[in-house]
């Protein structure tokens, strides 16, 4: 990882402050002289997105964008399978499943039932768009597949499976649960 930093701002100093603090070693720290517009070039821009200081670069593949165009699919994506997709399936099996009367003052098997319809229109959503796309939000695994896979998954403790006719959600899901990292926290 690679923090850009500028010790002429105070944004920056909290974040070293921070690191300090901690005993945060192991981040390459990257002086970017402000004062020169050194934050503002398509270079700094192309590796951080933002022309501001503090930035992080991170080793990892970026989940939520690498511009602002990007980013704001991803989070369209990212809220859409939030809301139309992993909420209705919680809800869908905490009104259902036996085990988790305990969490609601009163299970609704009308509720599980409503919300259980309503993300079903919703993967039909995701099926027309996983026809022509790989991945949710854009040309690479981001943080809404992560979100609509987790939705899904949860549902297996109904034994609930999506539709068979939604053959794209269905690839699209396979592929999802057989990525190494999908075996985290499960």
């Amino acid at each position: 990882m690679k923090l850009y930093t500028s010790h002429r701002a105070p944004n920056p100093r909290r974040v070293r402050w921070v690191m300090a603090e901690k005993g945060i070693q192991d981040v390459e720290v990257i002086e970017v002289d402000i004062l020169t517009g050194e934050h503002k070039t398509p270079e700094y821009r192309a590796r951080v997105g933002v022309p501001h200081v503090p930035a992080l670069e991170l080793d990892e593949p970026n989940l939520f964008g690498l511009d602002a165009r990007e980013q704001a699919v991803i989070e369209m994506w990212t809220r859409r399978c939030e809301f139309y997709l992993a909420n209705p399936i919680m809800l869908t099996v905490r009104h259902s499943h036996p085990a988790l009367a305990a969490l609601e003052a009163v299970q609704i098997p009308q509720l599980a039932e409503y919300n259980r319809v309503a993300a079903e229109k919703f993967m039909k959503t995701l099926d027309r768009r996983l026809a022509d796309h790989e991945f949710l939000a854009a040309d690479r695994f981001t943080i809404a597949d992560v979100v609509a896979v987790v939705g899904l998954d949860f549902a297996r403790l109904i034994k609930y499976r999506p539709p068979e006719e939604l053959t794209h959600l269905a690839r699209w899901l396979e592929a999802g649960r057989a990525r190494p990292a999908a075996a985290a926290g499960a």
